[in-house]
């Protein structure tokens, strides 16, 4: 089975004077992005890195409720945040790493065990797999 999402970004003018917009497939969102909301203080649009960190905080989410469910635990929530940190080397940029961190409240549930579920989640979650070429830094904890 294979399952396609498509996203589109459009840009205009320059790199830095420019803008652009970015719309998801389903239509659940739509906004413009910019060189100052990437690089400067501009926190009225968003970013490529910002879009990615939703992205990962979305999978990782699920992943680890589904590992704990296989598992036989019933979580209440799981709550993640991504930070997704961009750094300028040589004539550009990259992403060299990602840290997650993720609170949930499950029932029943030891600290070892949650552990270990929550690191087999993070190298499981699909866009994990897909940031590998940066270093992803786990920090879990039960609410």
């Amino acid at each position: 089975m294979s399952i396609k999402r498509i996203s589109e970004a459009k840009w205009n003018d320059s790199i830095t004077e420019g803008g652009g917009s970015v719309k998801l497939g389903s239509g659940a969102f739509e906004g413009a992005y910019s060189f100052n909301s990437r690089f400067g203080d501009d926190t009225v649009k968003t970013n490529p890195e910002e879009l990615i960190a939703a992205a990962h905080a979305a999978c990782y989410s699920m992943a680890l409720s589904g590992f704990l469910g296989r598992a036989g635990f019933q979580p209440t929530s799981v709550e993640t945040k991504a930070i997704v940190h961009l750094e300028k080397k040589d004539d550009g940029f990259l992403i060299p790493n990602i840290d997650l961190e993720t609170v949930a409240d499950v029932p029943d549930i030891s600290d070892d065990e949650f552990q270990t579920i929550a690191k087999t989640a993070k190298e499981k979650c699909p866009v994990s797999q897909v940031l590998a070429g940066a270093e992803i830094s786990l920090k879990a904890a039960l609410k």
